[in-house]
């Protein structure tokens, strides 16, 4: 079946006379007048993007700033204690050393609330990833390789190990 409507061809709808050139002044319009709402939008959207990123940039800068209000909150309890345990100027040894170990359980547990926890090996076979050996020791009652003596304890904060424990280990026997 042959099409009954042929369509103008390009240089047909050019000839067409004043109508053509109106009808193309009015798409010529249009265009112009889309174009202009996309250099609009992206404008708009070039401008947004933009203040997202100063906006995220300043709350990146305040929690910086701010990452350990939690944590010196929680300590300032700690350091009350402490003052109050030097304001005491008549104390024995007894009530100070029980003061002091009142203190050192609050900062333990202001520390392992915020993530950190003692790596304590006494009695553990030696790891040297959480331990650092200072010296070996005859211990005949303690296995080869394992932790007899702990001279400072090792921290890791959330399973990273912040500090190895210093630690002696056993020699095996005849060695």
């Amino acid at each position: 079946m042959e099409d009954t409507n042929p369509s103008p061809t390009q240089d047909e709808s050019l000839d067409a006379g004043p109508a053509g050139v109106d009808e193309l002044g009015k798409l010529v319009n249009e265009y112009e007048s889309k174009l202009g709402e996309m250099r609009d939008l992206l404008l708009r959207e070039r401008a947004e993007i933009e203040n997202q990123r100063k906006r995220l940039q300043r709350d990146l800068e305040q929690a910086r700033k701010f990452a350990n209000e939690r944590l010196l909150g929680d300590l300032l309890p700690v350091c009350d204690g402490l003052e109050r345990g030097l304001a005491v100027e008549t104390a024995d040894v007894g009530s100070l050393r029980e003061g002091m170990d009142l203190t050192l359980k609050a900062l333990l547990k202001v520390a392992e609330n915020n993530g950190l926890k003692q790596v304590d090996p006494l009695g553990q076979p030696f790891n040297p990833e959480v331990h650092q050996a200072v010296g070996m020791v005859d211990a005949p009652q303690a296995a080869p390789n394992t932790v007899v003596s702990v001279m400072q304890k090792g921290y890791a904060l959330n399973d990273r190990l912040l500090r190895p424990a210093l630690v002696m280990v056993a020699k095996a026997a005849g060695a």
